[in-house]
């Protein structure tokens, strides 16, 4: 079993990127490996309750990363300056998370045999 960490940048509708990248870690996932998920910059937005998907032509990622826990992928990680440079805090987040200052992303990451970024 391998250990993978998911670092996710980009904004939930900002094209088919973020929904590739939720099938792929649910296939991951799907095959017993040991996931994380790591909300980086505009990411951070993924969380953030009352999403509406409708007139976007995607889904709404919000639903599906709801869903992670149900396929054993518990450890979502959100960076503590990126929620403050949007006005975000993990309050008002539509799940639980834990949070990681800056300053300890890089020694954070070395944890992971496989770091997946996008």
């Amino acid at each position: 079993m391998k250990n993978f960490l998911f670092v996710l940048r980009k904004p939930s509708y900002d094209g088919l990127y973020v929904q590739e990248i939720v099938d792929i870690i649910l296939t991951t996932a799907a095959f017993e490996q040991e996931v994380s998920i790591l909300l980086l910059d505009d990411a951070v937005f993924h969380l953030k309750t009352n999403q509406n998907a409708q007139n976007s032509g995607y889904k709404n990622t919000s639903v599906l990363l709801e869903i992670l826990p149900t396929m054993d992928v518990n450890d979502v990680f959100v960076e503590v300056e990126s929620l403050a440079e949007r006005g975000l805090n993990a309050e008002i987040l539509a799940q639980s998370v834990q949070l990681k200052s800056r300053a300890t992303i890089a020694d954070f990451m070395t944890q992971f045999d496989v770091v997946f970024a996008g």
